[in-house]
């Protein structure tokens, strides 16, 4: 039999070189309901209502953009509620929204902005930090 320690040395020595820290926490998304909504509100955390459709084609265009952002530490405390446009038409209508593949940013309870059909990523993600201001 051979000794294949050679091939486990360099992952072993590795593995002690390589810091040992915790990735950022990515932003949390979670389906839209009215009281995690208001509790988030009242938190003064920064929060994306994000309404869409499965059938969507800017939708579509719109959630790579979005995925990144949620991954970076800036939106670490970024709460994102998801609205189907099809079935809660209850909420699109409280959020005054006419369309799918609208972003509404709040800052706690004030509204810090909002985008219908928007897929420029670079003005999704200005979008998205005001819900820091």
């Amino acid at each position: 039999m051979r000794n294949l320690g050679f091939l486990f040395a360099p992952t072993a020595a590795f593995a002690m070189i390589v810091p040992l820290t915790a990735p950022a926490q990515a932003a949390t998304e979670t389906t839209f309901t009215q009281a995690a909504f208001n509790d988030a509100q009242h938190t003064g955390k920064p929060i994306l209502v994000y309404i869409s459709a499965t059938w969507c084609p800017t939708c579509a265009a719109q959630k790579p953009t979005l995925t990144k952002l949620f991954d970076e530490p800036e939106a670490k405390d970024l709460l994102v509620y998801h609205v189907d446009f099809d079935s809660q038409k209850d909420v699109v209508r409280a959020m005054g929204a006419r369309m799918q593949s609208t972003l509404i940013v709040f800052h706690g309870e004030a509204e810090k902005g909002r985008s219908t059909g928007d897929t420029n990523p670079a003005s999704i993600t200005a979008l998205v930090a005001k819900a820091n201001q």
